[in-house]
């Protein structure tokens, strides 16, 4: 299992979480409850209960850079092309735009 800790401006907007059974985004409830909260993505709408998908979500995929940045990345941190989690933890920590991606450390690491 590997878990992200997903900023919004800064502030933990919500989790992702990669298991078995797929892919899963919930929303922090401090989050969910403070006036500022808004949407990550249009796609993935404000809500108590967790988003599932057996794929990453299109809007995390679509933070993962292409092209010679993504090869780049993939070489020098002997990155797999295929593991979108592992991409999405190892170069999005700092995106252009207001959405960051931070890794947990989870026991099994």
């Amino acid at each position: 299992m590997r878990k992200a800790d997903v900023k919004l401006h800064e502030h933990t907007a919500g989790f992702l979480i990669e298991d078995e059974n797929g892919y899963h985004f919930q929303y922090d409830e401090n989050f969910l409850n403070s006036p500022e909260a808004e949407a990550i993505s249009l796609t993935l709408p404000l809500q108590e209960k967790p988003h599932d998908s057996k794929i990453l979500f299109p809007f995390f995929d679509g933070l993962i850079p292409e092209g010679w940045l993504l090869d780049i990345a993939e070489r020098n941190w002997k990155l797999n092309p295929r593991d979108r989690m592992g991409l999405l933890l190892a170069c999005c920590k700092d995106c252009i735009g207001a959405v960051s991606i931070q890794p947990i450390k989870t026991e099994q690491e």
